[in-house]
């Protein structure tokens, strides 16, 4: 077995056991050195033809890690005002950020054209409801390819089994209500899915959806989405995800593509996952180990509310042991263990009939690739408190960047009587 944090360095000139007393657990920890190198993949993804990576906030929205976006030139997308909010707060113009609605109100889609961002309409209904409050407007429309992929039925994001976009069918529509408010449609987007490692359906997504651009005049970007995945099973070996083939042939066809559109457009990408995951791991502490029915069970302090992915998707994540600041290998032996968190639920799970090596009460237990959709999904759920955020610089040394919510914080939001 290998360490992907030793091999990385991930804690620069610190150890997990220092983390986790300086700063408590759970406790996310990202590292800056990879987050800028993930940035600059995807914001290099394109060479020729113009691009711009659309950071994807959803997946991670800690400010600071918006600033280093900003700072390694990507732009951005929101899916919520708030979304939208935050990334002004961080420092994007109105010009960097795409706002990708859902089935959104018309207040929603007025505070859009107040902040002054592009807004994507997901539905017929919604194409008309923006030309009614904004005759003669821009937007963009999102299109469903007909192709999907992904990790699980839930992130599947097009094909026939999705609430997302408008059908390839629909597309006269789009032309007439387009036509009755004096709407110009200056851009198309899509999004097939997330977690995919095998570029194949994402490119054929892309050749079919490129069919679709033609028949509409005067684009302005044409918006692939994202979804590249990451090698969740790094310690069993699984490769990364080839970007440099890929690369190669989305080049061809954008290429291919523009000299038969006739104009120059702005090619967009969505990358959140790719960004983010790798560049943040989850800190937890060992609190309990027992047998029920013959289940070696691991009680740590990572709950379902710190981080939900295992819960919610059966998703895999690596997991690392640290004991007194050293990881722990598996050359002392290992067992099969379930670790659990400390919520009331049967399904609390993070790892389940896992081989890992011999745990202790009181181990550092380093939950790999939780920098995408871990912090950005905590709650508050049985009023246990959302964790700190720490960032490892680029010169090794740590830093808080979120504190931990405090007991005070649950009834924040509450009117006095």
């Amino acid at each position: 077995m290998i360490s992907y944090t030793s091999n990385t360095q991930f804690f620069g000139h610190s150890n997990p056991k220092e983390l986790a007393e300086k700063f408590g657990t759970p406790v996310y920890v990202y590292n800056e050195k990879i987050l800028r190198e993930k940035m600059r993949d995807m914001a290099q993804l394109i060479s020729g033809p113009s691009f711009t990576a659309n950071y994807s906030i959803k997946t991670n929205a800690n400010m600071s890690i918006l600033q280093m976006a900003l700072e390694e030139g990507l732009n951005a997308d929101a899916m919520s005002p708030g979304e939208i909010y935050v990334l002004k707060k961080a420092g994007f113009p109105k010009e960097r950020i795409f706002y990708v609605s859902n089935n959104v109100s018309s207040g929603e889609l007025q505070y859009a054209m107040d902040e002054g961002v592009v807004i994507s309409l997901d539905s017929l209904s919604q194409l008309e409801r923006f030309g009614k409050i904004n005759r003669g407007g821009r937007c963009a429309v999102r299109l469903n390819p007909g192709i999907g992929a992904g990790h699980h039925d839930k992130v599947i994001t097009a094909g026939k089994k999705t609430k997302f976009a408008v059908s390839e069918s629909d597309i006269p529509e789009i032309r007439r209500i387009a036509a009755e408010y004096d709407l110009q449609i200056i851009g198309i987007n899509q999004h097939i899915g997330s977690l995919f490692m095998d570029p194949s359906p994402f490119l054929l997504a892309v050749e079919h959806f490129l069919e679709l651009a033609l028949k509409f005049e005067n684009l302005e970007f044409v918006d692939f989405g994202g979804g590249f995945g990451i090698p969740y099973h790094k310690l069993e070996g699984e490769l990364p995800f080839d970007l440099q083939s890929f690369r190669a042939s989305l080049e061809v066809i954008v290429s291919t593509w523009t000299q038969r559109y006739g104009r120059k457009v702005v090619f967009k990408s969505e990358p959140g996952r790719y960004i983010a995951a790798e560049g943040g791991v989850l800190l937890g502490t060992v609190q309990s180990n027992k047998v029920n029915s013959g289940v070696i069970y691991v009680g740590t302090d990572i709950g379902m509310n710190v981080l939900v992915r295992p819960s919610m998707y059966d998703s895999w994540h690596d997991v690392e042991v640290f004991r007194d600041g050293v990881w722990m290998d598996d050359r002392l032996g290992t067992q099969k263990v379930t670790v659990v968190g400390n919520i009331c639920e049967s399904g609390d799970i993070l790892a389940k009939d896992r081989e890992l090596p011999m745990i202790s009460e009181g181990d550092i237990l380093c939950v790999l690739d939780a920098g995408a959709y871990g912090y950005s999904m905590c709650s508050n759920y049985n009023n246990r408190l959302r964790p700190a955020e720490v960032l490892i610089g680029l010169n090794g040394e740590p830093r808080l960047i979120r504190r931990r919510d405090t007991l005070e914080d649950l009834i924040a939001g509450f009117p006095e009587n």
